[in-house]
């Protein structure tokens, strides 16, 4: 489909299922960090994700504390989604590009989680009520694991902590340093 109506619906098709890949994906990190399960986010995401991956697990079983299952249904989330993509495009989706591109596009989906989770965090800090937060507990154990090396090396300076500003810019640097190799390395395949 190319056309008036081919941006607006490929828009609304990647927006749509790049939010279900973001619920996966957190649940996915949520649950692999160990996260509060009976958090209201986390059965929010439960909730969501559960129609589908609940059949998969019943053929797909965990590795090692890992929900595989979770991680087949990323990979076969994002392939549907490029193979969508291509045809709103009014291009025969191929196979190679399809399979090449996918970790590609979730792990640049990676980065985006993880940048905006930190701003989040971040944001919730300064406006902070007080009391109990679900979002801010969830994504304090998501975005921990990648703050605390920063929070060691620089202590907080007038009682303002600079740690998530410095793993939000380590994050963009590594982003730009791995993204443009991987679409060097993939783009052959176009």
């Amino acid at each position: 489909m190319t056309g008036y109506l081919a941006n607006p619906l490929a828009f609304l098709v990647n927006t749509v299922v790049g939010l279900y890949i973001f619920a996966v994906m957190l649940r996915f990190l949520l649950q692999w960090l160990r996260a509060d399960f009976f958090n209201p986010i986390s059965q929010f995401l439960v909730r969501i994700t559960q129609p589908v991956l609940r059949p998969m697990r019943r053929v797909i079983p965990g590795f090692a504390g890992i929900d595989v299952s979770s991680l087949v249904l990323l990979v076969l989330l994002q392939m549907g989604l490029l193979v969508v993509l291509s045809l709103i495009a009014g291009q025969a989706p191929r196979p190679i590009f399809i399979i090449v591109r996918t970790p590609v596009e979730l792990l640049s989906r990676l980065f985006d989680l993880y940048i905006f989770a930190i701003i989040i965090q971040a944001v919730l800090s300064w406006v902070d009520s007080g009391g109990y937060n679900p979002v801010q507990t969830l994504l304090y154990s998501l975005t921990e694991p990648v703050v605390r090396p920063f929070r060691q090396i620089i202590p907080p300076i007038s009682g303002i902590d600079l740690s998530p500003l410095a793993a939000i810019i380590m994050l963009q640097v590594l982003r730009m340093l791995v993204m443009p190799l991987l679409n060097h390395v993939t783009s052959p395949f176009f």
